[in-house]
C-alpha cells in the first residue's frame, strides 16, 4: 500500500512572502468605520498638493453654498 503525500495548499503566493507575523483584520474596524478615497485628476492634484488644502477649499465652497441658500430663503420671506 502506497502512502499519500501530505497535501499542501497552493495559495499562489511566492515563498519569499512572509505573513507569519501578520495580524488578521488589523484594519477591519477602520474600514468598517467608513473611508472615503477620492482620486484627483492630475491637473487638480497640481493645485491641491495635500488633503488639507483640498478640505479647506471644499469647506469654503460649502460655506458659500449655505450662505447663498440662506440669502435666497431670506428673499423669499421678504418678497
Amino acid at each position: 500500500m502506497r502512502k499519500d503525500k501530505p497535501r499542501t495548499r497552493n495559495s499562489g503566493l511566492r515563498k519569499e512572502y512572509d505573513f507569519s507575523k501578520g495580524v488578521r483584520g488589523k484594519y477591519a474596524s477602520q474600514y468598517a468605520g467608513g473611508t472615503n478615497v477620492v482620486v484627483l485628476d492630475p491637473d487638480v492634484a497640481k493645485v491641491f498638493p495635500d488633503s488639507h488644502s483640498v478640505n479647506t477649499a471644499l469647506r469654503v465652497l460649502v460655506r458659500a453654498k449655505r450662505a447663498k441658500k440662506a440669502s435666497l430663503a431670506k428673499r423669499k420671506l421678504k418678497g
